[in-house]
């Protein structure tokens, strides 16, 4: 299960299909080194998005 505390490379290194759930929501740098570093919460506040929302979708 994806939390918001996980960080986006550990999610994309786990759940490499969630990378096109991300982009979707607007997170369109996921490769670069910040991303790798950040929680998805962190990435969420970056970028305007309702975590819970995200996570809705990336736990489906």
């Amino acid at each position: 299960m994806i939390d918001k505390n996980m960080k986006i490379g550990e999610l994309l290194a786990q759940y490499p299909e969630k990378a096109s759930v991300l982009g979707a929501a607007g997170m369109g740098c996921l490769g670069c080194p910040a991303a790798q570093a950040e929680t998805l919460e962190e990435a969420c506040q970056v970028h305007g998005i309702d975590v819970e929302e995200l996570l809705a979708e990336l736990n489906k």
